[in-house]
């Protein structure tokens, strides 16, 4: 490659200008360059002989640059120049020969790689490749890594829910950037939980590459995985040590380029990084650390990874990095150019799977139908890898079980997946080594999974009393559990678990196994044996199971949840029945599983999280009560669920339900359930998953926005859309509910805050949280608000500001006195004391009887209060029913020069502080909402002193009581 590269450039160094400009047009025509694409006249132009082959290898490539290169020099009669290709033909031949191995190589690594495919997915070689089965992929918002720490199964019911605002991606489009627009990508971070497909996403990556299907603007591809890397830890190489001298070549004048760019680089290249979480490499990305590297000098494998990530080495190389969630913040942020999820299968992808793997229809639909049935089964099959130990179990029980049930639990379909492995190597090995085999894995499992290794090389097993040699008779017996790859050498084997939930329940087994075995309790810390075990056994194992129960809810990060299913599942006689070889009766009763069920219930009754609240309901499943969560489900159907009689434990069901539903939670409205504080308090988790929250009309106070403030601020928050329209927050409300808009990880995108009682410093908060350039919010309802001149301005200001999102401010009806009426006095209900004038606009209290006619609705007294009232209210007597605001038909507002202002509701008053007290008063009524709202006026500005929230039945009146030698005049 190099001899063309430099043979270009001496015939066009022989070349005077005239030429060389004649050289260039030819280049323009498309005809006069064997049909290939022509070079535009703006690309050539003041182009010097150097940039133009360079111009010319970027377009043509290599071989063919210098192919054109000859055809031009003929067309411009320079002979003597082609006479200097003396050895050209053989080069040419040389290279057709190497391209002719090269390609014969590429073949066999593609049926190589489509081969670890079908052995990775589980299928035969003889049926239908799941490539053409598509995992869903969605592009992330930001360059935010969602760093979850949480067990990956708690993970799935929220992953497999994608936003409105996500964008789905083909694997093909993987480094283009999400806005559309042509901005550089250098570095890719693709994140998912174990299972869902990362490593089957590059293999088809790196397949429709290698068959020219897709990402042919890439020269090369490296695909690495950190599991073959983790071997060569500490060794040294250098380029010499590539023994493709083309490679050498590339990587040297890579380096020595000292570009950045992928789209002007002479050779482009991607490499692939499966797997960060399986690292266990040094990788030091301290700037203060990291050097440039030297690629003509030994260096670690550690030193060359975080080269390249940190853009030290080969800055022009793409570089695409799969990882687990938990491992995602290895990678610091700023080396990052876009974020990628796998989510796995969607729910139509689960059907495709299972209607592609079997032939058989009839058996696709009944295996489709049992899933859904199933929320545990049908949660869990977003993940491809349960899909196929799903398809695996019940293919085989519904050909060879008539008419039995099919298992619906985790615990049950991991059992009968365990049973179909041992039946069908039990003929060959015996039942009894089956059996040891076993046991030796579920020890292997427990004891890796204590260390949190998902993959374990030979000093791992040996660490665990394992025989490497062992362990590879189980993985050649039980292929589909427990595998080994082969490494560069022999005894570089890495071990592996087919999947993180098989780890697992092998470790659940082994721990059950122990118990029942020796009475050793291996999950609590202090161990405990009885010589009278088997007498003992019915009344320890409650204690045993509860114990297990408290230790999960202990974990911050719900690591043994999973594991927690398993084990209470196994402790059934029915799940025991189904492995009579392995699992023997343990004599546990219907009453220890009742015990364990009613222990479970206290723990949801309490105030534990979210999360661990659902992993007990899922507990309640594997241990066959449903009892909670039915109970709830027949009130919601009947539509008579009353929130004000459930428990603590019913509240969580419901919350769970919501959080289980076969639909997604795109709206949620409290008012559904009740337009309360405390549901909203109690629903909060709900109200996380959601994507559209409609709050409005729910008395909700300054206690609710800090609630809210944390659901937004949350990473696994899902809301883009809060109504909360007619509640009392006031401006210390906002403030609360900013301090979550101002969160990195807020999605919000509309904000709806009409009639909230916001004045100036409210909007203040507002235009705070609009300042962070992290901000979505693209919709800000402020109307009927009262923000003044200087929140308009505020407001206006970010509006406007180019730095910001600009998001669009509906600031219609903004202040009250738009809705305000013009009110004239009913002269039928004016106590005698009571004087009118102007129209009867203005009342004055005076000491003298006024001559008014007598009536039944004139009032026998009164007092100065700003006052509405329900018409109903009592006229005649001394009683407090007389009274505006002693009452509970009406709702008054005090003045006083001396005490200032206090409002009165049924006997109940509240003084109000304000530096001042104004002579002008407004009231502002919302009947449907259920809000009054009382103001002081100032320079025209209306500065709130009260709300009242309430439901009113009847129309409203206002009414007005007036101290002797006061007067009150109508605006």
């Amino acid at each position: 490659l190099a001899w063309m590269d430099q043979s270009a450039l001496e015939h066009l160094d022989d070349l005077d200008d005239d030429q060389l400009s004649t050289f260039q047009w030819f280049l323009q025509k498309p005809n006069n360059v064997q049909g290939l694409p022509a070079i535009t006249k703006s690309r050539l132009q003041t182009l010097d002989r150097c940039k133009t082959v360079d111009v010319m290898v970027e377009t043509y490539g290599l071989q063919r640059a210098v192919q054109v290169t000859r055809v031009v020099l003929e067309k411009i009669s320079r002979n003597d120049l082609l006479q200097r290709f003396p050895n050209e033909n053989q080069e040419l031949k040389q290279q057709k020969t190497e391209t002719d191995d090269r390609n014969k190589e590429l073949q066999e690594a593609k049926m190589k790689l489509q081969q670890e495919i079908q052995d990775l997915e589980g299928w035969e070689a003889d049926e239908q490749l799941l490539v053409d089965i598509y995992t869903e992929l969605y592009i992330t918002a930001g360059r935010d890594v969602h760093v979850n720490t949480q067990h990956e199964v708690l993970q799935i019911d929220k992953v497999w829910k994608p936003s409105d605002t996500e964008t789905q991606i083909q694997p093909r489009d993987i480094f283009k950037h999400p806005s559309g627009k042509d901005i550089p990508i250098r570095t890719v971070l693709t994140n998912g939980i174990a299972g869902i497909g990362k490593t089957f996403l590059v293999h088809k990556f790196v397949l429709d590459w290698a068959e020219e299907r897709t990402n042919q603007d890439v020269h090369l591809i490296f695909p690495f995985t950190f599991r073959a890397l983790n071997s060569l830890q500490g060794q040294e190489f250098e380029t010499k040590d590539v023994t493709v001298e083309v490679l050498n070549y590339i990587f040297t004048a890579l380096q020595s380029s000292g570009t950045s760019s992928y789209k002007k680089s002479r050779f482009k290249l991607l490499f692939v990084f499966d797997g960060l979480d399986e690292s266990r490499l040094h990788l030091d990305f301290d700037v203060n650390n990291i050097r440039s590297v030297d690629v003509t000098k030994s260096t670690k494998v550690e030193v060359l990874l975080s080269g390249l990530i940190s853009g030290k080495l080969l800055r022009s190389a793409r570089l695409w990095i799969t990882t687990r969630p938990a491992a995602a913040n290895q990678i610091p942020q700023n080396l990052v150019n876009a974020t990628t999820e796998v989510r796995g299968f969607t729910d139509p992808q689960k059907e495709e799977y299972f209607r592609k793997r079997s032939r058989d229809e009839e058996q696709a639909s009944s295996i489709i139908s049992h899933m859904k049935k199933s929320r545990s089964l049908h949660i869990m099959c977003h993940i491809p890898v349960f899909c196929w130990i799903t398809a695996t179990v019940l293919e085989e029980l519904l050909e060879t079980r008539e008419g039995g049930d099919l298992p619906r639990t985790l615990t049950e379909m991991y059992i009968e997946f365990l049973r179909f492995q041992i039946d069908h190597t039990k003929e060959k090995y015996g039942p009894e080594k089956c059996i040891q085999y076993i046991k030796s894995l579920a020890k292997l499992a427990f004891e890796q999974l204590q260390k949190g290794n998902l993959i374990f090389y030979e000093k791992d097993l040996r660490e665990s009393g394992i025989n490497v040699s062992e362990a590879s008779v189980y993985s050649g017996v039980f292929t589909e559990i427990f595998k080994a790859e082969r490494r560069r050498k022999q005894e570089n084997k890495v071990f592996s678990f087919v999947h993180l939930s098989v780890q697992e329940f092998l470790a659940a087994l082994h721990v059950h196994l122990t118990f029942i075995n020796t009475g050793i309790s291996l999950v609590e810390e202090q161990q405990q044996t009885t010589s009278r075990w088997s007498e003992m056994f019915q009344s320890y194992s409650t204690g045993f199971y509860q114990t297990v129960v408290d230790e999960a809810l202990q974990s911050p990060n719900g690591h043994l949840d999973l594991f927690l299913r398993f084990l209470l599942g196994l402790s059934l006689p029915t799940n025991q029945n189904l492995l009579p070889g392995l699992l023997t009766q343990t004599g546990s009763s219907s009453q220890t599983n009742q015990e364990t069920v009613e222990y479970i219930k206290e723990k949801i009754s309490e105030n534990v999280s979210v999360e661990r609240s659902i992993n007990l309901f899922h507990c309640l499943n594997e241990l066959k009560d449903v009892s909670l969560v039915e109970k709830i489900q027949q009130s919601l159907r009947s539509g008579r669920l009353s929130t004000d009689k459930l428990s603590p434990a019913q509240w969580s069901a419901l919350g769970f339900i919501l959080l289980s539903s076969e639909e997604h939670l795109d709206v949620f409205d409290l008012k559904k359930y009740s337009a309360s504080e405390e549901v909203l308090l109690r629903l909060l988790p709900v109200v996380k998953a959601s994507i559209k929250v409609v709050l409005s009309d729910c008395n909700l106070s300054e206690r609710s926005c800090g609630a809210l403030s944390s659901v937004l601020s949350s990473q696994s928050s899902s809301v883009t859309e809060l109504d909360l329209t007619n509640n009392n927050l006031q401006d210390s409300g906002v403030e609360s509910l900013s301090a979550g808009l101002e969160s990195p990880h807020c999605k919000l995108e509309a904000l709806r805050l009409s009639g909230c009682l916001v004045t100036e410093e409210g909007c203040a908060s507002l235009a705070s949280a609009l300042s962070f350039k992290t901000s979505n919010l693209r919709e800000l309802d402020l109307s009927y608000n009262h923000p003044g001149d200087s929140g308009e301005k505020m407001l206006r200001a970010k509006v406007e500001d180019p730095d910001c999102k600009r998001p669009s401010l509906n600031r219609g009806g903004a202040s009250d006195t738009t809705y305000s009426c013009q009110l004239t006095v009913d002269t039928n209900t004016v106590n005698r004391k009571l004087k009118l004038s102007d129209n009867n606009r203005k009342v004055t209290n005076v000491k003298e009887d006024q001559s008014y006619p007598d009536h039944p609705d004139r009032f026998d007294r009164g007092r100065v209060e700003i006052s509405v009232s329900y018409r109903g209210i009592r006229r005649k007597g001394f009683s407090d029913d007389c009274v505006f605001g002693h009452n509970d038909q009406s709702w008054s507002l005090i003045c006083s020069d001396l005490h200032g202002y206090t409002v009165w509701h049924n006997k109940s008053q509240t003084s109000i502080s304000s530096s001042s007290v104004s002579h002008r008063v407004s009231v502002y009524v919302d009947l449907p909402a259920g809000t009054l709202s009382f103001y002081r006026v100032s320079s025209d500005s209306l500065i709130h002193l009260h709300t009242f929230n309430t439901t009113f039945t009847q129309p409203l009146y206002p009414g007005f009581w007036v101290f002797p030698d006061s007067l009150v005049f109508l605006c």
